[in-house]
């Protein structure tokens, strides 16, 4: 289902022409698509009704636009939370907090508290230090916190380098070998979970952006034996969280696993767990939801190709420069011509850069084109780097747009 395509020979959001967006708030611009958020989140929920799922919660970290997380609660997702930041985005979206999960591996006593106030439904800890201090601090309050203790399966994602979080070097979750000593003693510690047990179960992630469940598999297969030798030693485990990381396809000819074949896997893999699932999709559900609108400024002649420079740059759409990632750029009313051209925006480092010779539409000074499935860690990572304006975020619904993130500027941020 496309939720982006041209008609007219001009590329439209759902009903809407994206040069009547240029128009109205300038560029560049984040678009997305409230049909495509909602597809995705019923197609995973779908693709798991057969699993006993605990909770779906979103990875605000992929998008914590507000609007879009209130799509999302209407979809009966909850949220995976980094931060207290993003614990504030899930409340003033209308998540439950039973539904919010707490991640991470640095959260601060202040965050905590404050995910221990609101109530949330699931803390992962990251080191048994953490255990004890999150005991505490429920202890004083008068309250218990529910909890399950990450573990490190020392897999190999097969992911870039910088979003691989699975294996024994990584800063996340405590090595699969040591979790049942960690268990057993945290499981001693009052105040750690609302039905009077230490802990509920075990959380895993391996990385992002996952085109292969390979990977996975092995992992939740580590997993399952935990949980066995676990149950063997005593414990009770009732909640397993398997994290997020599912991938999508951005470039043409990559394919991405289903969500009907992800959960199938699951549903193989966790057979006889006799567990609640947790999953936390983020980019799965968000990426293809959105586009970064941009216009060319100058095609600058180059010693092999010329230089695309566009308005946007790397402090709208991080991922090209961080890590090698690949946008499709399209012209918005593409002439039927093509060239071979770099893409890159107008900040002041040789970072700055989206594509390397790449074969595009040919475009000329003051064309619109976009960067397309910029909705997972687009806007997410900007920054005002150059004292760059923030750009804004729009949120189409069937013919109607509106405004649902302001642009911002470095004075604006200062005042």
């Amino acid at each position: 289902m496309a939720f982006f395509d041209y008609r007219g020979g001009i590329l439209h959001a759902e009903d809407v022409p994206l040069p009547r967006i240029a128009e109205a708030v300038g560029t560049p611009v984040h678009v997305y698509s409230a049909a495509a958020v909602r597809h995705a989140a019923h197609g995973f929920s779908a693709a798991l009704a057969p699993l006993p799922v605990a909770r779906r919660a979103f990875a605000v970290k992929a998008n914590p636009n507000i609007a879009l997380l209130r799509l999302l609660a209407e979809c009966g997702y909850g949220a995976d939370i980094v931060s207290g930041g993003e614990l504030a985005h899930a409340i003033a979206a209308g998540m439950k907090p039973q539904d919010i999960v707490f991640s991470g591996v640095g959260k601060t006593d202040r965050e905590m508290v404050q995910a221990l106030d609101a109530g949330i439904g699931q803390f992962n800890l990251e080191l048994e230090e953490e255990g004890q201090v999150l005991s505490d601090l429920a202890r004083v309050r008068g309250v218990r916190a529910p909890v399950v203790l990450r573990v490190n399966p020392d897999v190999d994602a097969g992911t870039h380098a910088k979003i691989a979080t699975g294996q024994r070097e990584t800063k996340f979750g405590v090595p699969i070998d040591a979790a049942p000593a960690i268990y057993a003693r945290l499981a001693r510690l009052d105040g750690l979970d609302l039905r009077g047990i230490a802990l509920r179960g075990i959380a895993v992630h391996i990385g992002s952006q996952l085109r292969d469940l390979t990977p996975m598999e092995r992992a939740f297969t580590r997993i399952g034996e935990l949980v066995r030798a676990l149950r063997a030693a005593g414990h009770r485990v009732s909640d397993v969280d398997l994290g997020g990381g599912l991938g999508i396809a951005y470039a043409p000819g990559e394919t991405a696993p289903s969500f009907e074949d992800y959960a199938g896997m699951v549903g193989r893999v966790s057979r006889g767990w006799n567990v609640a699932l947790t999953f936390e999709p983020g980019r799965a559900i968000m990426g293809a939801a959105g586009l970064l609108l941009t216009r060319v400024i100058w095609v600058k002649p180059g010693v092999t190709h010329p230089y695309v420079i566009v308005d946007a740059a790397m402090n709208d759409l991080m991922r090209p420069a961080l890590y090698d990632a690949f946008h499709r750029f399209a012209a918005v009313a593409p002439r039927g011509g093509r060239m071979q051209a770099h893409i890159a925006g107008p900040i002041c480092e040789t970072g700055d850069s989206f594509a390397r010779g790449r074969e595009i539409d040919a475009v000329r000074r003051g064309d619109l084109a976009v960067f397309h499935t910029s909705g997972a860690y687009g806007a997410a990572m900007a920054s005002t780097y150059n004292c760059r304006a923030v750009s804004p975020q729009l949120l189409v619904d069937r013919d109607q747009y509106r405004i649902v993130g302001e642009r911002g500027t470095v004075i604006d941020r200062a005042a």
